[in-house]
């Protein structure tokens, strides 16, 4: 009896162990970004340049960008492990009717990656976030219309 409770409260410790190493590497993400601060400002420049970016500028005209904003800092802070709450819609929902082509997608990424360079987020920093917004492209994209 002592041996299997002792086995169980090792299973448990590892597991609490392993749930915590995942959370460190979360914060971490966070952290490395300038927790909400630098989060704001990788918005804010990206959102700068977006609204330069003739490739999808065009896009955005109608957007209220405070609000855009706004969600994209709660996104970004949630996505990296912050202790933040996102309160917008989701990304399927909101981007169903949109039309947005996957050219306009990486266009924002990469506008979203010179955002970064320019605030000397490092590369291995950038590719952590990249990764975690990576998986939003078959929410944001439309699908191609299949040839009749």
């Amino acid at each position: 009896m002592k041996l299997r409770h002792t086995a169980m409260t090792v299973s448990l410790m590892l597991a609490c162990a392993g749930q915590a190493q995942a959370q460190a590497a979360q914060d971490s993400l966070f952290q490395a970004l300038g927790n909400e601060p630098g989060i704001s400002q990788i918005v804010d420049e990206m959102l700068a340049l977006v609204l330069q970016d003739e490739r999808i500028k065009a896009s955005f005209k109608e957007t209220n960008m405070p609000r855009l904003a706004k969600l994209l800092k709660e996104q970004f802070c949630v996505i990296s492990g912050g202790p933040c709450q996102y309160t917008g819609d989701d990304m399927k929902l909101v981007h169903e009717n949109l039309g947005i082509n996957a050219a306009q997608f990486y266009a924002l990424a990469e506008d979203l990656q010179i955002a970064m360079d320019k605030l000397d987020i490092a590369s291995s920093t950038q590719n952590k976030l990249m990764a975690k917004l990576a998986p939003m492209k078959k929410d944001i994209v439309s699908p191609k219309p299949k040839p009749p």
